[in-house]
């Protein structure tokens, strides 16, 4: 039985389950385990960012093996398998660990600093298995060592592909054992970036292509060459099919030329291909290069229409904005010819009504997305309310605190509400006469609270939140309470005036 699984297996008891335990992660393991530095586990994390491709090209597992501190064990930091051939692990290995002596190759590839493969496979639960320890190098230091191994049950008499891949993979392990790869800074694991299957291309010294996989001439194809790529310079190909206009791009040079670990894209006839390449040079001597090839001609589409589309939300937003001040407009006009003081007022609370709505649309009209950073709407209602108090009242409002980002379809009928609120803090509250108020918000455990208070004169003795015929509060508690589902209170203060606290569910 496999090792792990026999260590494993010792611990179970006859009816019942193994208790499931929450597999560590790499910084786990390193930092409890290992005397290693944050530099040296940097750059353990730059290498399993990109070793999906060691494990594609090798058709095999990949585990990173540490050593601890006590020289006595070999721990899991990170394992990965192969997207290209069968795995040789069914259970996970991060966080378990073997003795030291268990493993020869890995004793021997920590010792020696040199990759160490072993002519006779191993059988692990009926399953030969090609064993090879890479060490890991960080200058003059040796890491980890990196396990690959290979499952060989499906074993056959090795394509063109194969072969090249086999090659690819083994230049690739020389440089790991030399720490020459990854390159520090280079980022090129990240999410998008092209991987084996998609279409890899082998560079001799030159810069000409000694081999072509089936995806990578698809590609080429797309792009509109007719010619072979194995035999001429990729550079020379790609200027034919993705000609470029004005300054020369030099990261294209390197990436098609293989002299630097870089990532550039091409375009032509439609389409677009993401290229990326890993010079090959081991012992410092250039040798090549892999140049690994993406159609991304779909994802580029799809980021145009992203791009539309956003562009056209945002026209939508300043649109809505500029008929609502046309409306507000109108309305203020309106209001300027009524005679009836009652009827005046009226129309400019609705003035005020609609002006909150515009000021939110205005704000999503500078935002790539549905969300606005709604202490920019709280600052814009804040000056409105200062501007429409009595002349010659000194009165104060300000802020405390942070709303954060909300989705607009909170913003708009917030904004609304917190106009109804502070313009009754500054009307009936204050009475037109001078005074303080404070917006306060904060958020917590999913929950958004406003709290609105003045110094005035307080609530009427009689006053209900719940039963007010005032058409402002019946505003405010449809938008809270009913579109919102929230909460709204309004109480007398201890130390005078009132308090308005509206607490919202918020994701």
């Amino acid at each position: 039985m496999h090792f792990f699984q026999a260590s494993r297996a010792r611990n179970a008891q006859p009816g019942r389950c193994l208790t499931l335990c929450v597999v560590p992660s790499m910084n786990d393991v390193v930092r409890s385990r290992t005397d290693l530095s944050e530099a040296d586990l940097e750059w353990l994390h730059a290498l399993v960012a990109d070793w999906q491709l060691l494990a594609d090209l090798s058709f095999a597992d990949l585990v990173l093996w540490v050593l601890d501190r006590d020289d006595t064990k070999y721990w899991c930091a990170a394992q990965m398998r192969p997207t290209t051939g069968p795995t040789a692990y069914v259970e996970d290995l991060v966080g378990t660990s073997i003795g030291r002596g268990r493993r020869p190759l890995v004793d021997a590839a920590f010792a020696e600093g040199s990759i160490r493969r072993d002519g006779d496979p191993e059988w692990w639960d009926d399953v030969p298995v090609r064993i090879e320890a890479i060490p890991v190098r960080r200058g003059d230091k040796v890491l980890a060592v990196i396990s690959r191994n290979t499952n060989l049950v499906a074993v056959r008499t090795p394509s063109r592909l194969e072969l090249a891949y086999l090659e690819c993979a083994g230049m690739l392990a020389r440089l790991i054992a030399e720490g020459r790869f990854p390159q520090p800074g280079t980022d090129m694991g990240r999410r998008g970036a092209p991987r084996v299957g998609d279409g890899i291309i082998r560079l001799d010294q030159d810069g000409v292509v000694t081999y072509a996989s089936p995806n990578a001439v698809s590609s080429y194809r797309r792009l509109g060459l007719t010619a072979d790529l194995v035999g001429h310079r990729l550079s020379e190909l790609t200027d034919e099919v993705a000609p470029r206009s004005g300054a020369v791009d030099e990261s294209l040079e390197d990436v098609v030329g293989g002299h630097a670990h870089r990532r550039t894209e091409i375009e032509g006839n439609g389409t677009y291909l993401a290229l990326r390449a890993i010079p090959l040079n081991p012992g410092g001597t250039h040798a090549g290069a892999i140049v690994l090839c993406r159609d991304v001609t779909e994802v580029r589409r799809r980021e145009r229409e992203l791009v539309t589309k956003d562009a056209t939300i945002r026209e939508i937003h300043h649109r809505v904005k500029n008929n609502l001040q046309t409306v507000a407009a109108l309305l203020r006009l309106q209001a300027r010819r009524i005679e009836d003081d009652s009827g005046r007022a009226e129309l400019e609370e609705a003035v005020r009504r609609v002006g909150a709505i515009a000021v939110v649309h205005e704000t999503l009209a500078q935002t790539v997305d549905d969300t606005t950073n709604f202490d920019l709407i709280a600052d814009r209602l804040l000056a409105m309310v200062g501007d429409v108090s009595s002349a010659g009242s000194e009165v104060t409002v300000r802020r405390i605190g942070s709303f954060g980002v909300l989705d607009s379809a909170v913003a708009t009928p917030l904004a609304m509400a917190l106009t109804e609120v502070l313009q009754n803090a500054v009307e009936h509250g204050l009475a037109g006469g001078p005074g303080h108020v404070e917006l306060n918000s904060s958020r917590a455990a999913g929950r958004l609270r406003a709290e609105v208070t003045d110094d005035g004169r307080g609530l009427p003795e009689d006053f209900d939140v719940e039963t007010s015929g005032r058409l402002g509060l019946q505003i405010v508690r449809t938008l809270v309470v009913g579109e919102l589902g929230g909460i709204l209170e309004i109480e007398p203060r201890e130390s005078g005036g009132a308090r308005a606290v509206i607490d919202l569910p918020v994701p």
